[in-house]
């Protein structure tokens, strides 16, 4: 084996802190965009038109070209052209697709002809839905091939270092991004009197974002030629380069699937959650102000915010990681209950805060211990085609569940006595029952809850080292 002829870049600390900073600040970016009309769901229907089955569609449309088969290609990209090319593209095609979304949901673009003609094409939905839901489609395939890539960037620039607590800090920033967002952009609604501004506002962000990335492909590059001239990598190495027919490898380990089934079953009861969550604080807690409800539910985010790195450093020394997937699971269950029948029973702010931080404790639990689990059963070659596989599979679930919640919830309050009677007195604050949705919430848990424990019982047998430590003693 050759030996390390100097420093690498990523055994300082400055640098490889400095380059995850980078990139987390890319993906704070885009959680922000992701949600952003989150908080508006009311203002968008009293403004634009949009009824909750509308909301849904247009909230399933982030992820349908992934469920499609982009995140596949996306992976392939990923391991043959590396993480500076596909992290570019990623963030360019984020921003391409948030500019087009706020031209759809823009004051001007309503007065056009082509809105009128596009709401009327194809299938009854307001013009300005379509549109922002084909900028949403293009922003989601750049945000699931950023998420996949900053995975990667992680894995290799913390190799053998602080990798879960790494990729705790990173989903710490970006979790940050939804706490700031239902704050900012509620405030933003409201002092400039429309749903557009707060939409333009994240546009801008994305494109620094971009500039993020960029800065970091610079130190990426000069890492890779340390990496070559220490003997740790091959310029041109056949035996480590990428082939398509790599995936087989992962297609047939099981070990990847039960991950790959638990993670979506998880993020289907927290992501379309997050797009009807303000909302429905604001009808269970009777009808109290949308920035009101927006400002409880950004709580949400900031218990996985604080608690991931910790989280993730605990794994780096002591492990657990099947253990803690079992209580995040645990907990989803348990929150998404209290939401559907205690919270409506008892109109409790003090429960309502206390619900939505015991949700961000699950939120920190599972995916501080999911992500860093995925190198310890896929070889380092083919990881950005495991991650993008997860998040293909995930993305099936976050693009059918919130149109299915906003059907649901539609239907379950087609008889509801004030609800029709606030739809024809024309009111700003709709009541919407949200029992029916939370208790489908809830059931996607317990089957979490149960692949959780599948997957612990495989690891005993398996030996996956899920439950063991990253850094390993010094011999």
């Amino acid at each position: 084996m050759a030996e390390k002829i100097y420093r690498l870049m990523n055994d300082n600390p400055a640098l490889r802190w400095t380059a995850l900073i980078l990139i987390a600040l890319m993906m704070f970016f885009g959680y922000m965009f992701v949600d952003v009309m989150s908080p508006l769901q009311a203002l968008v229907e009293q403004q634009r038109g949009w009824t909750p089955g509308v909301f849904g569609t247009y909230a399933s449309a982030e992820y349908i070209l992934n469920v499609c088969g982009f995140l596949i290609l996306a992976g392939i990209i990923l391991d043959k052209m590396g993480v500076r090319f596909t992290g570019i593209l990623s963030a360019s095609m984020m921003f391409v697709g948030a500019a087009i979304k706020y031209i759809g949901i823009s004051d001007w673009f309503q007065a056009t002809a082509f809105c009128n003609w596009l709401g009327s094409w194809w299938t009854a939905m307001p013009g300005s839905a379509k549109m922002a839901a084909l900028g949403f489609m293009i922003f989601g395939c750049g945000c699931e091939m950023a998420g996949t890539t900053v995975s990667k960037a992680i894995a290799k620039w913390f190799k053998g270092k602080e990798m879960a607590m790494a990729m705790g800090i990173e989903m710490a920033i970006a979790r940050v991004g939804v706490f700031a967002i239902f704050s900012i952009s509620p405030f933003i609604a409201s002092k400039l009197g429309g749903v557009a501004a707060p939409v333009g506002f994240c546009t801008v962000l994305l494109l620094i974002g971009l500039i993020n990335f960029i800065v970091f492909s610079v130190m990426d590059a000069k890492f890779d030629k340390q990496l070559v001239a220490a003997g740790e990598k091959q310029e041109d190495s056949s035996e480590d380069e990428f082939k398509v027919s790599d995936l087989g490898e992962i297609f047939s380990s099981l070990s990847f699937w039960v991950v790959a089934l638990l993670c979506v079953l998880y993020y289907s009861a927290i992501f379309p959650f997050q797009r009807y969550g303000a909302n429905m604080l604001q009808c269970n807690l009777d009808g109290i102000a949308p920035e009101t409800a927006a400002n409880i539910f950004r709580w949400f985010p900031i218990g996985a915010a604080v608690l991931t790195p910790f989280l993730g450093r605990f794994l780096d020394k002591k492990g657990k990681g099947a253990t803690m997937l079992i209580w995040g699971a645990v907990l989803l269950i348990v929150c998404h209950l209290v939401f559907a029948f205690v919270l409506p029973a008892t109109h409790s702010r003090v429960l309502a805060y206390a619900t939505i931080v015991i949700l961000g404790v699950s939120f920190s639990l599972v995916p501080a211990a999911l992500w860093p689990s995925v190198p310890k059963i896929i070889p380092e070659k083919i990881l950005g085609s495991a991650y993008c596989l997860i998040f293909w599979v995930q993305n099936i679930g976050l693009c059918f569940v919130p149109l299915l919640i906003g059907k649901v919830l539609e239907s379950a309050n087609a008889a509801n006595p004030a609800v029709i009677a606030a739809k024809e007195a024309g009111a700003e604050f709709i009541p919407y029952n949200y029992t029916v949705p939370l208790v489908i919430f809830a059931c996607f848990g317990v089957a979490a809850l149960l692949i959780a424990l599948y997957l612990k019982v495989l690891n005993g047998k398996r030996k996956l080292g899920l439950e063991d430590p990253n850094i390993k003693p010094a011999e």
